[in-house]
């Protein structure tokens, strides 16, 4: 492992929730790309780098490696995964599907986001804006990555936020060594988180779902472009955005939905994450790791349990 930032590395890992902070640390440098694909290292080097001991270090490696983010490696360590361009197609077409399916159920809230979110929703904003426009990578990418979490939260529903930052994290993992090769990279991401909080304030499901589908094209056709690629010849599902109708009026006399911004009700913690992905099962591991057997049945299960 390399030594350069071990010092404030080390600095950032208190002794609570250690377990927790070693795999944030990793995500974060695997999203920046400075631990690139293929990179190999030991329940041992990770413990050294972080100033922790060996269970801890190992516990986080584990959860990375259950989440798909990291390959364990028998009696090698764990790996960091390499995507290609065809699993960075299915990512971010999952990801384009899914967001702009969230972003229609907006349209059937009885009243607009709880507005005392959106403070915060639009430093994170600015944040990400001012990062991608002077090219600082390593501070975009967690910006960008926290303005998505945040703004997920408005969806009501955290499972769906939670799976969505899993498939970003990757998708980061994916773009960010070539972002990183870019002489320039200053102006080159795109900036217009403003744009999605200004729709979101305004309950325009419309200028919301815009937002998102002009951040999607402009991620697809830079990453196209990086990769060698023809931007005209690549087709994802869910781009352009279909035509949104208008958000519906509210009828004052009927009764509101049980379920209508009930997420947004109950006050759902912004700092999801990876919590609530479950084992990457449909995740092909002959790509991210070793093809696990199929299991033999089980004659005392009873079937359909």
């Amino acid at each position: 492992m390399p030594d350069t930032g071990a010092d404030d590395r080390r600095s950032a890992i208190r002794r609570n929730s250690l377990r927790e902070q070693i795999a944030g640390a990793l995500r974060e440098e695997m999203m920046a790309g400075r631990l690139a694909a293929g990179r190999n290292f030991t329940v041992r080097e990770i413990a050294e780098l972080y100033g922790v001991s060996a269970t801890p270090a190992r516990e986080a490696l584990v959860d990375l490696a259950a989440q798909g983010l990291l390959r364990a490696e028998h009696h090698r360590g764990f790996t960091v995964p390499e995507f290609g361009w065809d699993d960075f197609l299915e990512i971010f077409e999952t990801r384009t599907l899914l967001t702009d399916g969230a972003i229609r159920r907006m349209s059937g809230w009885a009243a607009p986001p709880d507005g005392s979110r959106l403070p915060s929703l639009r430093r994170r904003a600015d944040a990400a804006a001012r990062s991608a426009r002077a090219g600082q990578l390593d501070v975009m990418v967690g910006c960008d990555r926290r303005f998505w979490q945040e703004a997920g939260t408005l969806l009501g529903n955290r499972r769906i936020a939670d799976y969505l930052d899993w498939l970003r994290v990757q998708s980061w993992m994916f773009a960010a060594p070539y972002l990183r090769a870019l002489p320039e990279p200053a102006g080159v991401c795109w900036d217009g988180h403003a744009g999605f909080v200004d729709a979101v304030e305004a309950g325009d499901v419309t200028g919301a779902r815009r937002a998102v589908g002009e951040y999607n094209a402009a991620t697809l056709r830079l990453m196209a472009t990086l990769t060698g690629h023809d931007p005209a010849t690549v087709a994802v599902s869910g781009l352009p955005a279909d035509p949104v109708e208008p958000r519906p009026q509210a009828d004052p006399t009927a009764e509101p939905p049980g379920d209508a911004g009930a997420g947004l009700a109950a006050g759902l913690p912004c700092d999801v994450g990876l919590g609530l992905v479950p084992q990457p099962r449909s995740v092909p591991y002959g790509r991210l790791g070793h093809t696990l057997p199929p299991a033999e049945p089980d004659p005392h299960r009873t079937p359909g349990r």
